[in-house]
């Protein structure tokens, strides 16, 4: 290519991604204005509080956390779920009772003329480089517009980042803004980035799962906006018992994608099979890396002790099956398969990758912690606590302790007085007494532990 039409084409982008942004912005104006339209909420009533999901009919630990909250904040606010898109007629999970679920862009019901034309249009409101900008459309746009503007709620959650941008930039200052973020900065590309430390000051309240998280959204955000705190995912109780400390079984889960990276999973159980042949891997979960894995799993002769299971509606019951839990995620937020495990006194070996694995067990006391992507130390701890029964059971009885901290009416406890504290002075009209909320929020943005 000569140098002038690389020159043209560098033009064209830079243009190009001026022009998206230009139309982002327009449109983010003008969904503000259409919200600011919306009647006020009345001081006094029952607290409405809307948690925006992108598919609360798909699965994911962002889904069924979402879930979990949902459920316990019904028995004391009304609780209603938006979820983005919709494409099955069946949710993954079950929707918790009380708690009204409502679609956007539902994808199963017949479509007219005005939304076939419109889905064939990219979104403006998703930034282009978003994961998700694929699977929504300027109709979506239109029909989220539109589902927002409908509603009258006082407390607004996004559970993403793009959502957070979004609430953070279009919700009316009569609205609670709060952010949930589910990983953790190091996971985020620079644009992402970017964006969060010009949104986010807008927001009331952002929770974040861990303290390193806690500390990189200070460092990132700094100022007094928004109030910044740890609170971490809650765990159900689930079904299945307590786990078989005998069976021969390790289990991890978890979408197959690159992130969990089960190709090192697969290559370090390629170094215990022989060893312990009588013992066996199965991975729940679905994902764009099936086929990829099914090839690893073929090349390393591994058919008969690697299972790739699918998915599983009822995953307590799976975990009851087995005796180890394995996590061998490259990034994570705070995984939920290890508190899910631990919950039903299963051990874990798990890479200590950033974040969360390394916040959640304690070395040689409820788990075991194996340097990040080493997939000679995965394998040689796994023949390890396969090997010794006395280990297993000593790290899952102080691992099924340890879960009780995260048991989801702890946690949701904690959501419920932190939504109370947001929400109080605009209910009643009344800034918070003896200035004590503003000295906790500056001891949460230099809490450590």
């Amino acid at each position: 290519m000569t140098g002038w039409r690389r020159k043209a084409r560098g033009i064209s982008r830079r243009t190009a991604g001026r022009l998206q942004r230009l139309r982002r912005r327009s449109a983010l104006l003008l969904l503000r204005w259409l919200l600011a339209l919306r009647g006020r909420r009345e001081h006094g009533e029952r607290v409405r509080i809307r948690i925006l999901l992108q598919n609360a009919y798909g699965m994911g630990g962002t889904i069924r956390t979402a879930l979990n909250l949902a459920g316990h904040l019904a028995a004391r606010y009304d609780v209603e779920i938006v979820s983005v898109i919709r494409n099955v007629e069946r949710p993954f999970f079950a929707f918790p009772p009380g708690v009204t679920v409502i679609t956007a862009d539902d994808r199963t019901v017949r479509r007219g003329p005005a939304a076939r034309l419109l889905s064939r249009f990219p979104s403006v409101l998703t930034p282009r480089r978003d994961v998700t900008a694929p699977s929504v459309s300027l109709w979506t746009d239109l029909c989220l517009a539109r589902t927002l503007w409908s509603g009258r709620e006082h407390v607004l959650i996004g559970t993403k980042p793009v959502h957070n941008m979004l609430i953070a930039e279009v919700a009316p200052r009569s609205v609670i803004k709060i952010g949930q973020d589910h990983m953790n900065l190091t996971a985020y590309k620079p644009w992402l980035r970017a964006g969060i430390a010009r949104s986010y000051p807008r927001l009331d309240l952002l929770t974040v799962l861990t303290r390193a998280s806690l500390e990189a959204f200070a460092e990132l955000l700094g100022g007094e906006r928004p109030r910044i705190v740890q609170v971490p995912n809650a765990v159900p109780e689930l079904n299945g018992g307590p786990a078989d400390l005998d069976r021969k079984v390790i289990i991890t889960a978890g979408r197959l994608t690159w992130q969990k990276g089960y190709d090192m999973l697969v290559r370090a159980y390629a170094q215990v099979a022989p060893h312990h042949p009588d013992w066996e891997l199965r991975i729940f979960g679905s994902g764009p890396r099936h086929e990829q894995i099914k090839a690893l799993i073929d090349e390393h002769d591994l058919h008969e002790h690697v299972r790739l299971m699918g998915r599983s509606t009822d995953l307590g019951v799976e975990l009851a099956k087995a005796s180890v839990c394995v996590l061998s995620s490259r990034f994570e937020g705070m995984p939920m398969v290890i508190l899910e495990a631990m919950s039903k006194g299963l051990p874990t070996v798990a890479f200590d990758c950033p974040t969360g694995p390394a916040e959640l067990i304690a070395h040689e006391v409820n788990g075991l912690l194996v340097p990040p992507k080493d997939v000679d130390a995965l394998a040689a701890t796994l023949r390890r606590i396969i090997a010794d029964e006395e280990l297993r059971h000593r790290l899952g009885e102080q691992a099924r302790r340890a879960a009780e901290a995260y048991a989801l009416p702890v946690i949701g406890a904690r959501w419920e007085e932190l939504i109370e504290e947001v929400t109080a002075p605009r209910r009643t009209g009344r800034r918070p007494a003896d200035g004590r909320a503003a000295s906790w929020r500056r001891g949460q943005r230099r809490a450590t532990s």
